[in-house]
């Protein structure tokens, strides 16, 4: 996978913020070394949140996000206030761009003190330094700044330099599967090509798992659930691990011997975004479902639905046979995702493979405040079919959690 491949969820999220005329877009203009946003004298020209997937040396991989003022005004500016409010919970680093020659406002200082509320690391950015040589405006203690000017290119070098040294220093340091593996092992893959299966290629979890088995110096193979049977009966020696689809959790379980470990894709991509705790804890709300129950089944991209989706067919299919019940069904997709949980019982989340660890956090985070379960499909399907704590027995460090949710 070369880096121009990098999915959004395993790039650095960098956001531009600030006040309207302040050049935002003209400083991610002069980063990107693209004409990445529309600029102009007129302030409030950048009126949604402005993506940009791209290689920025020395980073690597990122996505440049270019966002409205946050002083905008009127109905639709504290739409776009509220969109610009949004990208934050997505951001590994947000820079904020202010105008030198006015120096901090009101609004600018209610940035910081979001940004050092959701701790995201961040740097002021004193833009238009080329028109005023007196740009040290008052700033919070510890808070690191930077001369730049769009026109001349003052400072946008050091600005890219200091947002690498930035990223690298919060870097999480995971692993997907590789941890679980020695040099040498077996992993076998169980990967359905049916209907909802792209044409061509594999889903990303299954490619992750491919490259990080790679990595390990580990042996990878690859079947469908039909194959299963065989391909382990051609084995010298059991693999260590059996990787499956969620979704073939019920064909493929009682063909695992018990000494073999077991789990999903889906399930070690909650590990890997750091949520797999409290999954594991929304799990045991699926056994109390009724036909009042409200459950959110969200997922992080948006794609062509199937006739076989797996999210607004299969798992509601499995959900109403395991519980006997009819709830009350509701379904988001990409960004779409509410700011209000309490009106929910559960959210059942895909894997979120495509969503980077803070937004998966923050979605976690606001069914954690508004008291509301939440699960992904890997673990919601394990624990549908019987077999949640088969499937998490790679994970000793779970099992006194799994047992006191019983």
């Amino acid at each position: 996978m070369s880096l121009n491949d990098t999915p959004s969820g395993e790039r650095t999220h960098i956001g531009f913020f600030g006040v309207r005329n302040a050049g935002k877009s003209s400083l991610v203009n002069a980063v990107t070394g693209q004409d990445l946003a529309v600029v102009s004298d007129v302030a409030g020209t950048t009126t949604d949140p402005v993506r940009k997937a791209m290689e920025l040396l020395p980073l690597g991989p990122v996505v440049i996000i270019d966002t409205p003022g946050i002083d905008d005004e009127g109905e639709l500016g504290e739409e776009r206030v509220r969109r610009t409010r949004r990208v934050l919970r997505q951001c590994d680093i947000a820079v904020l761009v202010s105008d030198a020659t006015r120096g901090l406002g009101e609004a600018e200082r209610e940035l910081l003190d979001l940004f050092a509320e959701r701790s995201i690391p961040h740097v002021i950015a004193l833009n238009k330094s080329d028109l005023s040589r007196n740009a040290k405006a008052p700033v919070p203690d510890g808070t690191t700044c930077l001369a730049t000017s769009a026109l001349t290119g003052e400072g946008v070098f050091e600005l890219k330099e200091l947002l690498a040294h930035i990223a690298s220093q919060h870097a999480p340091q995971k692993r997907l599967v590789a941890d679980l593996l020695d040099e040498g092992d077996v992993a076998v893959l169980v990967m359905p090509i049916d209907a909802s299966a792209p044409k061509g290629r594999l889903i990303l979890p299954q490619q992750m798992v491919v490259r990080d088995i790679l990595d390990s110096h580990a042996t990878c193979l690859v079947c469908q659930p039909e194959e299963l049977a065989n391909t382990l009966g051609s084995l010298v020696r059991p693999p260590r691990i059996v990787i499956t689809d969620s979704q073939a959790f019920a064909q493929v379980a009682p063909v695992v011997p018990h000494d073999i470990t077991l789990t999903s894709f889906s399930i070690l991509m909650a590990r890997y975004k750091g949520s797999l705790e409290p999954f594991v804890r929304g799990a045991a709300a699926l056994a109390s479902v009724t036909d009042d129950s409200r459950v959110l089944i969200s997922e992080g991209c948006t794609h062509h639905r199937q006739c076989e989706d797996i999210g607004t067919v299969k798992i509601p299919a499995l959900l109403r046979r395991h519980s006997g019940a009819d709830p009350h069904l509701s379904f988001t997709s990409g960004g779409d995702f509410p700011d209000d949980l309490s009106v929910y019982d559960l959210v059942i989340h895909c894997g979120a493979c495509m969503l980077n660890d803070r937004e998966v956090a923050h979605r976690v985070g606001q069914a954690r405040a508004a008291g509301v379960p939440i699960v992904n499909y890997g673990m919601a399907i394990a624990a549908m079919n019987g077999i949640l704590p088969r499937t998490l027995e790679a994970f000793p460090e779970i099992a006194e959690l799994l047992e006191t949710t019983d």
